[in-house]
């Protein structure tokens, strides 16, 4: 991976920053809830599934429920992928989402219903988790949009935003958001999951070749929140909102 002179890295970017990012909300005409998010060349887009039921295993009544798929299209990376049941990467993946997203939602403000996130990959360059998170949150809040206009419930039941974002250790150096040349070469790769009030959902790390110290960690948490800030802005441009104070949904 080139370096320049100053220390920029292949793409030109500094150490803490995110690729370009575009979000676009209603992204799709059927689903009740839609986004597309391209970060760097990732382009993921996520689609919201509204179903009037309730899982086997909530017996209660009284709440709803959020859940998510994660798949990439064959030739979303450079050689064809072979279609079938999704691999233990992809559901890891797809657990995570749904867990992330259940974090920021009042699941008894969606009673008796289930909303299913479908992340589909289009084009891999490093990140794909975390975009899929980051786009399905804005799908899932356009989902709740259609369901009040429609009646199903008085209120959106999203309490705040949650984005996610990679970090890693590069050739020594620490780095945010990291395309697939710089994670192929990363010694330390992090992901991390963060609400926009700065409490953690999720941070997943490991060292590649030899143990860490705990400052590296502390630092490459730093980047990724830095980072994670960009992804909230954005965000909140997708779904129409303004870029900083509370955070509240409401029908179109």
């Amino acid at each position: 991976m080139a370096q320049s002179k100053t220390g920029a890295r292949g793409d030109g970017r500094g150490p803490g920053d995110v690729r370009d990012i575009e979000i676009r909300a209603g992204f799709l005409r059927h689903p009740e809830g839609s986004a597309s998010i391209r970060l760097g060349n990732t382009w993921v887009i996520c689609a919201a599934t509204v179903e009037a039921r309730q899982p086997a295993f909530l017996r209660d009544g009284t709440q709803g429920w959020v859940t998510a798929e994660y798949g990439m299209l064959p030739r979303s990376v450079g050689t064809r992928a072979l279609r079938g049941r999704p691999s233990g990467r992809a559901m890891e993946i797809q657990r995570l989402i749904g867990r992330s997203l259940r974090a920021v939602t009042d699941l008894k403000g969606l009673p008796l219903h289930t909303i299913t996130l479908d992340c589909d990959v289009i084009e891999a360059d490093g990140g794909t988790r975390a975009a899929a998170i980051t786009g399905a949150f804005v799908a899932l809040c356009e989902a709740c949009r259609w369901m009040v206009g429609e009646g199903r419930i008085r209120q959106v039941p999203v309490r705040g935003q949650v984005a996610a974002i990679s970090a890693g250790l590069v050739r020594g150096r620490m780095l945010c958001d990291l395309s697939y040349a710089e994670d192929s070469e990363a010694t330390v790769d992090l992901n991390a999951v963060m609400t926009d009030d700065g409490r953690w959902v999720g941070v997943q790390a490991a060292a590649e070749t030899e143990p860490v110290p705990a400052e590296t960690l502390d630092g490459l948490l730093a980047l990724a929140r830095g980072g994670l800030e960009r992804l909230f802005v954005a965000q909140r441009e997708a779904l129409g909102l303004p870029p900083d104070g509370p955070f509240e949904v409401r029908a179109r």
